[in-house]
């Protein structure tokens, strides 16, 4: 692959701050997040918008933790709108109120999507430790009422992928234009609880075929998009479209990612935002250049037809997982790693399996006290 200039970004995800009301067992977000201090003030963010408008970025998405946290949401939002961004609100709807929703509408928010952990109350309220479906339910009618489109999410695995149809329902009853079934991937605090979480093949292999049924029988009702976890493919996608190539990533400390989970990746010297300009960052830094092209490519991937299209695959699950970050993503089927992905779809599909996990190794819930537990070890879970 023959290097080519750097395109400008197209999407920034401003993650606002990491605090956040839910306590996620599957929660992207870094296990030490509770070590990250001295969130961006107003002003910063303003100039971390400004120029990345100025590189060509479009679409600017608002994320946590969960950034209604943040009380100059409304300000950036306003901001947003001023520099021509289309923005979203990624949100658990916690602290949506109808006297809020109705301040983001007035500043230009154009899109909200809100996040489900089920259609039932007892499941949504235990996967987040919670108490909160029945606060869901109210902000997703606020949402139709001051007339966003109704976009809902919710993270599928073992607990929730037998009901699939379930989830369906609820969305159409609530009115969704899009349903975003976005099967558990293995980063952060669903890493921690991977055990707990992967699905059976049986059990993914059911939810496509439910999901398929529906999209034939209510046609663009409701647009119904499966992300099938890596884990059951034997080829990877191309991570977030190729790395440093459609996506900048700000964390709360002004640290710049190519990728969401990028800051557990060693080496890597991630720049940030207070000590250099972003598009100095975008085209410049080691980091975001380090997986660029195809240069940095081990055997098989240098010498594989299939390069250009999944760019190698994802950088963080090749370390996660085979313990170097430029090795191919051990999803791949060509990849000398692919047993560990084997290995541990079998061990998901034993009998009693997921008891004897839960017995074993109880789920850690995304809380301060727990990033702190966590801060002296490794953020990486090897495969069993």
């Amino acid at each position: 692959m023959t290097p080519t200039p750097v395109a400008p970004p197209y999407w920034l995800l401003a993650e606002l701050t990491y605090q956040c009301p839910l306590h996620c067992a599957f929660c992207y977000n870094p296990l030490h997040y509770d070590g990250v201090k001295n969130e961006l003030s107003t002003g910063e963010w303003v100039r971390v918008m400004r120029e990345a408008r100025a590189l060509g970025a479009v679409q600017l998405g608002f994320s946590g933790g969960e950034p209604l946290v943040r009380d100059d949401l409304e300000e950036l939002v306003a901001e947003a709108r001023r520099l021509g961004f289309y923005s979203n609100l990624i949100t658990s709807g916690v602290g949506l109120n109808e006297a809020r929703i109705g301040a983001l509408k007035n500043a230009g928010l154009d899109h909200i999507q809100l996040s489900f952990q089920d259609s039932t109350k007892e499941l949504n309220d235990f996967l987040s430790s919670t108490r909160t479906f029945d606060l869901k339910l109210k902000v997703a009618k606020l949402i139709k009422q001051y007339d966003y489109p109704m976009v809902l999410n919710c993270v599928l695995h073992r607990y929730n992928l037998p009901h699939v149809d379930k989830i369906i329902e609820m969305a159409l009853a609530l009115g969704a234009e899009y349903l975003e079934l976005a099967n558990t991937q293995y980063y952060g605090w669903a890493m921690k609880n991977r055990a707990q979480l992967m699905p059976t093949l049986a059990q993914v292999r059911e939810a496509e075929r439910v999901v398929a049924d529906y999209r034939a029988r209510i046609g663009d009702a409701c647009k119904l998009l499966f992300v099938v976890p890596d884990y059951f493919e034997d080829r990877p996608k191309a991570c977030m479209s190729g790395w440093g190539a459609v996506f900048l990533g700000v964390a709360p400390d002004g640290v710049a990612l190519p990728c969401h989970n990028a800051r557990d990746l060693p080496g890597l010297n991630l720049p940030n935002v207070r000590e250099m300009a972003l598009g100095e960052i975008w085209r410049d830094s080691p980091a975001f250049n380090a997986y660029r092209g195809d240069d940095w490519m081990q055997e098989p991937c240098r010498s594989c037809d299939e390069k250009a299209r999944d760019l190698g695959g994802c950088r963080c699950q090749a370390f996660m997982l085979a313990g170097d970050a430029a090795a191919t993503d051990p999803v791949c089927s060509k990849s000398p790693n692919r047993d560990k992905i084997d290995q541990v779809i079998r061990f998901a599909s034993q009998p009693g399996s997921a008891s004897a996990q839960v017995i074993e190794q109880p789920i850690v819930f995304r809380t301060n006290a727990n990033s702190r537990s966590l801060a002296g070890q490794d953020t990486v879970t090897l495969p069993l």
